[in-house]
């Protein structure tokens, strides 16, 4: 078999949002060739490509949505395979993801967390309307290093400030390295409220992710 051949036909089915050939392709190597080597060489560079390609403008929001449910459905076959042989998919960092109080908005928040989880993140999704006490808990459980936040009208941007203030008053503000982002969100409001960091694009909020984390493990 041709090993590098398949990964180029997975990265160009994932990157064309072609959920049934992806399936198809990766099941026809699952047992042949590491369930991690697929993942980490035929398929991770295409939600990378995606990722960038979104961030510049050259596809789309169904072509995004449609690459991240073809790399769901792989992921599927793929993570209980490498949970049997023993081996754990490489882990950037841990983010716990959700939508502000009041805010039932998810297109966004969904976006970057399958663009987080596909670039190597363990990614707790925690949907929308959550509250900011929700928010740390969950960050608490999981041990995360990262609390992002989404807001997408201005009667529901205050609420990400409301989960720095909890972060504050439980004594818990340094543990976190705390993103917000959202259609209304600006590196302003950003900066106002004291986050940490802030992504215009998904694909943004994943290198701001990244590099804060770096800088933090660094000191």
């Amino acid at each position: 078999m041709d090993k590098k051949g398949m990964f180029r036909k997975i990265n160009k089915a994932i990157m064309e949002g072609e959920a049934d050939e992806t399936v198809k392709l990766v099941k026809t190597i699952v047992g042949e060739i590491d369930p991690l080597e697929v993942v980490n060489e035929g398929m991770t560079p295409a939600m990378k490509t995606v990722g960038e390609k979104f961030g510049s403008g050259e596809i789309f929001l169904p072509e995004m949505l449609q690459a991240t449910e073809a790399w769901n459905e792989a992921m599927k076959i793929l993570k209980p395979k490498i949970l049997e042989k023993g081996k754990t998919l490489t882990k950037v960092g841990t983010v716990v993801i959700g939508t502000v109080q009041t805010d039932i908005h998810e297109i966004g928040k969904n976006i970057v967390a399958n663009l987080m989880t596909a670039s190597g993140f363990e990614v707790h999704d925690i949907g929308v309307d959550v509250h900011a006490a929700k928010f740390v808990e969950r960050a608490e459980e999981v041990q995360a290093d990262i609390i992002a936040a989404s807001a997408i009208m201005t009667t529901t941007m205050p609420y990400q400030k409301d989960i720095i203030d909890h972060l504050k008053s439980t004594g818990l503000r340094k543990k976190y390295i705390v993103l917000v982002g959202g259609g209304v969100v600006t590196p302003e409001w950003a900066n106002r409220i004291g986050a940490d960091g802030y992504g215009d694009l998904a694909s943004d909020a994943v290198k701001v992710a990244r590099k804060l984390l770096a800088e933090r493990r660094k000191k």
